[in-house]
C-alpha cells in the first residue's frame, strides 16, 4: 500500500512539474505545439498521398504537397481580408466625417435630457481621417505600429515563429511515424497495451471533432454569405465566407467576422437605408448565426461527438486561453479531448475497483 502511495505521489509530482515547465516555456514551445498538432491532423493525408502512389513517390514530396496545400489555403482565408479593407477604408475616408455629424447630431439631445453634455470630438476625428486613411501607406504603418506599441524584438519574435512552424511540420510530417513507434518503445511492456487502447480512443474522439468543426465551419461559411447577400451587403460573400472558416479559432474569428460585417454594413446603407438598417441587418444575421452556432451545430456536430457539454467547452476555451494564450485557444477543444478520454479511463477503472471490493466477499 505505502509503494503505491509512493508510486502515485511521485507521479502527481512529475505531472505538476512537467505542467510548470510547459507553462514557463510556453512562448518558446508555441511554434513547437502548434507544429506538433499540424502535424498530427495533417499525417494521414500525407499517409494516403503515399498509398496512392504506390510507392513511387517519396514521402519527402507527399510532406511537400500536403503542407503546401495547407499553407495555401490559411493564407488564402488571411488575404481574403484584403479585398475587404480595400474596399472599406475608402468608403470609412469618404463617409466616416458625415457619420459623425449625424451621430453627434443624434446623441446630443439623447444625452443632454439625462443631463450629460457630450460631444464628439469631429476635428480631432476628421484630422485622424484625413491623415491616416489615406493612399500614404508608410504613414499609416506607422502610426500603427507607433500605436500599437509593437517592438522590433516583438515583431521578429512573430515573424520568426510564422517562419518556424513549417519547418518544424516539415521535419515531424517526415517523422511522425517513426516518432511514435520510438514513443512507444519507451514506454514500460506493461503500460503498452493500455498506452494503445488510450491512443487509438484518443484518435477516434480527435477525429470526430475535426470532421465535425469541418462541417460547422462549411454550413456557417454558407450561411453567413446567404444571409448577407440577401440583405443587399456588397461584401457579403468575402465576409460571410471568412466569418464561417475563420469560426475555427473560437470566439476571435467570430469577433473579426462581426467588426468587419458592422464596418461594411454601416459605410454602406447609413447614408442611404439609414443607420437603423445597418445596425440591423449585422445584429439579424450574426445573431442568428451566432444562436445556431452555439445551440445547434457545435452541441450536435462537435460536443456530442467529443462527448462534450457546451459549458465545458466555454470553460476549455477560457482556461487554455488564460494559461497559453491564443495558442491555448487553438488547442482547447483537441486538447478537452483527450483529457476527457483520460478521464473516462480513469472512473472506469475506479469503478471496476469499487466493484471488485464490493463483490468480494
Amino acid at each position: 500500500m505505502a509503494a503505491r502511495f509512493k508510486s502515485a505521489a511521485l507521479s502527481v509530482a512529475g505531472l505538476a512539474a512537467l505542467g510548470l515547465v510547459l507553462w514557463l516555456l510556453a512562448p518558446v514551445l508555441a511554434p513547437f505545439a502548434m507544429a506538433a498538432v499540424l502535424a498530427y491532423v495533417l499525417n494521414p493525408s500525407v499517409n494516403l498521398l503515399c498509398r496512392l502512389g504506390g510507392g513511387l513517390l517519396g514521402r519527402w514530396f507527399a510532406v511537400l504537397v500536403v503542407e503546401t496545400a495547407f499553407i495555401v489555403l490559411t493564407t488564402g482565408l488571411a488575404l481574403m481580408i484584403i479585398p475587404i479593407l480595400a474596399v472599406e477604408i475608402p468608403l470609412m475616408r469618404d463617409q466616416l466625417p458625415g457619420l459623425l455629424d449625424a451621430l453627434n447630431a443624434f446623441l446630443q439631445p439623447q444625452l443632454l435630457k439625462l443631463g450629460i453634455h457630450f460631444a464628439v470630438d469631429q476635428t480631432g476625428i476628421k484630422a485622424f481621417v484625413a491623415t491616416y486613411l489615406n493612399a500614404n501607406f508608410e504613414s499609416s504603418m506607422a502610426f500603427l505600429m507607433d500605436s500599437l506599441k509593437i517592438g522590433g524584438s516583438v515583431a521578429l519574435a512573430v515573424v520568426g515563429n510564422l517562419l518556424l512552424v513549417p519547418v518544424v511540420l516539415f521535419y515531424l510530417l517526415m517523422e511522425w511515424d517513426a516518432l511514435l513507434l520510438k514513443a512507444r518503445d519507451l514506454t514500460p511492456p506493461r503500460w503498452r497495451a493500455v498506452l494503445d487502447g488510450f491512443f487509438a480512443e484518443a484518435n477516434g474522439v480527435m477525429g470526430q471533432y475535426l470532421r465535425g468543426q469541418l462541417m460547422v465551419m462549411g454550413a456557417l461559411a454558407v450561411y453567413y454569405a446567404v444571409a448577407l447577400t440577401l440583405f443587399g451587403l456588397d461584401l457579403a460573400i468575402p465576409i460571410g465566407v471568412f466569418t464561417g472558416l475563420a469560426v475555427f479559432v473560437p470566439y476571435i474569428g467570430f469577433a473579426i467576422g462581426l467588426l468587419l460585417a458592422s464596418l461594411a454594413s454601416i459605410l454602406q446603407f447609413a447614408s442611404g437605408a439609414g443607420l437603423e438598417y445597418a445596425v440591423l441587418v449585422v445584429g439579424v444575421v450574426y445573431g442568428i448565426g451566432q444562436i445556431v452556432e452555439s445551440f445547434i451545430l457545435v452541441p450536435r456536430l462537435v460536443g456530442e461527438r467529443i462527448g462534450l457539454h457546451p459549458l465545458a467547452v466555454i470553460f476549455a476555451l477560457m482556461a487554455f486561453g488564460q494559461l497559453f494564450g491564443f495558442v491555448g485557444v487553438l488547442l482547447a477543444l483537441p486538447l478537452s479531448a483527450l483529457l476527457l478520454v483520460a478521464l473516462r479511463r480513469l472512473v472506469a477503472r475506479l469503478q471496476e475497483g469499487r466493484s471488485d471490493g464490493v463483490d468480494a466477499p
